[in-house]
């Protein structure tokens, strides 16, 4: 049996059991982090010692970082799955989505993340708050251009990049309060996404 190790409402877990629900993979989950607390403990420290969720542990082999976790899943589990093809021209393309989410996305929709949805409103830095909003919505603006044409990120199939970005997807629409340009090929592709079970019931929730 799989185990994840890590709190329902984390992005980086989310994709994990949104990639485990289009491989029909099952597993258990344990909360862990922020409120639930436990990665700061001596025993998921010998597993993670980066103390990050989510960690995977399958039979004896133990595994961190959410995105290694995917390509890990497919590839024991899916060889015959759309989500990460084998060919090397598609695999890599898929890949530069998982890399750009870590390396650019999230480092620039983070603050915005915790800024709107997890800091009181009255402590908010409102200058802050629009100047990152302008970066990410740039970020943004480049998925929606990509996706000009296209029905999923690389190619006619969901692959690993659409769960990657369209976790993220969720933190930019699911935002309260906040003002977002018209991005129709982006719209578009999320709504397709949304459709999917693995998003309906492991990312489709309120922002905590």
């Amino acid at each position: 049996m799989i185990t994840i190790w890590g709190r329902a409402n984390s992005v980086n877990v989310q994709k994990v059991l949104w990639c485990c629900d289009e491989l029909v993979l099952p597993y258990e989950r344990i909360d862990a982090g922020m409120q639930f607390g436990r990665n700061n403990e001596p025993d998921y420290l010998a597993m993670n010692p980066n103390a990050r969720i989510p960690t995977l542990v399958d039979g004896d082999f133990v595994l961190w970082e959410s995105n290694s976790i995917l390509r890990y899943l497919v590839m024991e589990y899916g060889a015959a799955s759309p989500l990460y093809p084998s060919e090397p021209k598609q695999r890599a393309s898929i890949d530069r989505w998982l890399d750009w989410s870590l390396s650019t996305l999230q480092p620039a929709e983070r603050p915005v993340f915790w800024a709107v949805v997890r800091t009181p409103e009255a402590e908010r830095d409102t200058a802050k708050l629009a100047s990152d909003l302008a970066a990410v919505t740039l970020l943004w603006k480049l998925v929606d251009n990509h996706l000009q044409a296209r029905f999923f990120l690389e190619g006619e199939q969901c692959t690993l990049a659409d769960i990657v970005i369209g976790a993220y997807a969720k933190r930019w629409f699911g935002l309260d309060g906040v003002e977002r340009p018209p991005l129709p090929n982006l719209e578009r592709w999320y709504t397709r996404l949304s459709t999917r079970t693995g998003f309906k019931k492991y990312v489709d929730f309120p922002l905590t």
